[in-house]
């Protein structure tokens, strides 16, 4: 086929609704079998495709509400941190798991690959329905064939498909789904898709019908945004306004100018008054985009100019800000899983083993070691005790990373937190509990299905 014909056929498909691809029968849970191959086949459920990733098998986690710090291999580490421990509810082997009432009835995964795949196989073990998106280019990805149903959204670009919000919301419409995943990246921490998700109401004709048998059916039932609230996600997404929450939750945070900078000699003032080295960084977004360290005036002026364009072309915001670089730093991240009691109303914390992820290249986190063999008992301590302060600060429910950096003092300070399930999620869940090979663990993605349903931590 020519470049000018297939140009004209992905024109054409920009265009077009989503259209519902294949519509598969539920496959209730059942013992599959996963071998070393990409692939392998359910000897229990007739000759069903699964995908084989390492992570799609977690470890479990022994957690405590209150002390939040789950089991370790090293029972001294847990004994010094002054830990209690009880065995958690949503471990994957609880016989609960197979026997009580899935949170929803059906949910789509607004992402794909790895995330998405992993994200049905908590779904699958719930008996949750699952539907996948794709673009043109992802018809034959395994996430597609893992889903019960499946919708084309689009052309392969991103902004035509995985990032066009109509689209996926109205794949979320056609197919009667009453919960959205967002997985991570695309729209995870877009606060307008949040939005626009948790105002919809649950399809009960979708298309192909089938919307009579929903799980706690009610009348005008509003689809659930699995992640945290918008409120959350903009006040904690944009650096300025979350360094603004955590200093007043009582966070410790990096001696900086708490605002958007204006101007080169702005800067330049803002770098004098708190000392080199200093960092200049994007307000909005991550992954290293935007950052600069400067030791010397000529490296402010020209770190603004290209802090500015670069974030300005990854995220479409240009504010900057400048703070203290701290040098040689320990990066340390800590899982939290926090929800409203539905009993108590009170909001419950879980807070997993830190992370270590310090070895990096470009600020893209190479190796990560939980838990962090460099902080000390008190510190780690106060650390989850700030992590809890932040969390109660801004009443953020669901799964969320918050990131410090420690230096060899043992001095930490706040520098963001993520608002959705990070691709290191499954580093927590292998290192939790009895062990990757127990068979016996921890599932955060089942943990938001059940605070987004509105039923608490499990």
């Amino acid at each position: 086929m020519s470049s000018i014909k297939l140009s004209a056929i992905l024109k054409r498909s920009a265009s077009l609704p989503p259209r519902l691809v294949h519509r598969a029968p539920f496959r209730a849970a059942a013992a599959t079998t996963v071998s070393s191959s990409s692939y392998s086949t359910s000897a229990t459920s007739g000759s069903t495709n699964h995908f084989n990733h390492r992570i799609l098998r977690q470890a479990t986690s022994f957690c405590d509400r209150s002390a939040a710090y789950p089991l370790v291999d090293n029972q001294q580490l847990l004994q010094s941190s002054g830990a209690a421990v009880q065995k958690s509810r949503f471990s994957s082997t609880d016989t609960a798991a197979s026997t009580s009432s899935p949170p929803f009835r059906k949910i789509l995964i607004a992402n794909r690959g790895e995330i998405a795949i992993r994200i049905m196989q908590t779904a699958r073990a719930h008996n949750v329905q699952t539907v996948a998106v794709y673009s043109t280019a992802d018809a034959r990805s395994p996430h597609v064939s893992y889903a019960d149903e499946a919708v084309c959204i689009g052309p392969p670009a991103s902004s035509a498909s995985y990032l066009d919000i109509d689209k996926v919301c109205e794949a979320i419409d056609m197919t009667g789904s009453e919960g959205v995943h967002p997985g991570y990246g695309f729209l995870s921490e877009n606060s307008e898709f949040a939005n626009r998700v948790a105002a919809m109401e649950v399809n009960r004709a979708p298309h192909g019908g089938g919307g009579s048998d929903s799980i706690g059916e009610k009348e005008g039932q509003k689809v659930k945004f699995i992640g945290p609230n918008t409120h959350a996600i903009q006040s904690l997404g944009d650096k300025i306004q979350s360094k603004l929450i955590a200093d007043a939750a009582g966070v410790s945070t990096i001696p900086g100018y708490n605002g958007v900078v204006s101007s080169p000699e702005h800067a330049l003032e803002i770098a004098h008054d708190i000392g080199y080295p200093v960092m200049i960084k994007a307000s909005s977004g991550g992954g290293g985009k935007g950052m600069r360290i400067c030791y010397t005036d000529e490296q402010v002026h020209e770190g603004y100019r290209l802090g500015s364009a670069e974030a300005q072309k990854f995220f479409g915001d240009d504010r900057l800000l400048v703070e203290k670089y701290v040098e040689d730093p320990h990066h340390i991240e800590i899982q939290v899983l926090s929800g409203k009691n539905p009993h108590s109303g009170e909001l419950d914390i879980l807070c997993f083993p830190e992370r270590e992820c310090s070895i990096q290249r470009r600020n893209q986190k190479v190796v990560e070691e939980s838990p962090s063999p460099h902080l000390s008992p008190s510190t780690r301590r106060e650390m989850i005790r700030q992590v809890k302060s932040l969390v109660r600060e801004v009443g953020y429910e669901s799964a969320g990373t918050v990131e410090f950096l420690v230096d060899e003092r043992q001095n930490f300070y706040f520098l963001e937190m993520n608002t959705r399930l990070q691709v290191e999620h499954p580093v927590t869940e292998m290192i939790s509990g009895d062990g990757y090979a127990s068979g016996n663990y921890v599932d955060l993605v089942h943990g938001m299905f059940e605070v987004a349903a509105g039923r608490g931590i499990p």
